[in-house]
């Protein structure tokens, strides 16, 4: 099992849904770790603020965990493919469901092809 205090980001773009109350808002991801991930998204919510994240792994697993924003960078929306890091960075607080297989699927992606 991978230990959770690995902070290895790995570029992978996962299609996400997320929001306050409910995940109603669809993003994309730019990078994945053990402990969170970069959301790209216009649509950016406050420090501090504690969202639901929803996804599908591609084995059809569901992953649903709630996670707290670090930090947002807002871009108006005719500059948004042009900036990078435009949207939010988020630690993972706790899995709702989905905890091995998102673990298992992280083992997956870091270990490199032979």
């Amino acid at each position: 099992m991978a230990d959770k205090r690995d902070i290895r980001r790995l570029k992978k773009r996962i299609t996400i849904r997320f929001g306050i109350d409910e995940a109603v808002r669809v993003a994309f991801t730019e990078d994945v770790s053990m402990t969170g991930m970069f959301i790209k998204s216009p649509n950016v919510v406050p420090p501090n603020t504690i969202i639901k994240i929803v996804f599908e792994l591609p084995n059809g697993s569901c992953i649903e965990l709630l996670a707290r924003v670090m930090w947002a960078k807002k871009v108006p929306q005719n500059l948004f493919h042009l900036v990078k890091k435009s949207g939010m960075g988020v630690q993972f607080l706790s899995f709702i469901s989905g905890e091995d297989a998102f673990d298992d699927y992280f083992d997956e992606i870091a270990t490199p092809p032979q």
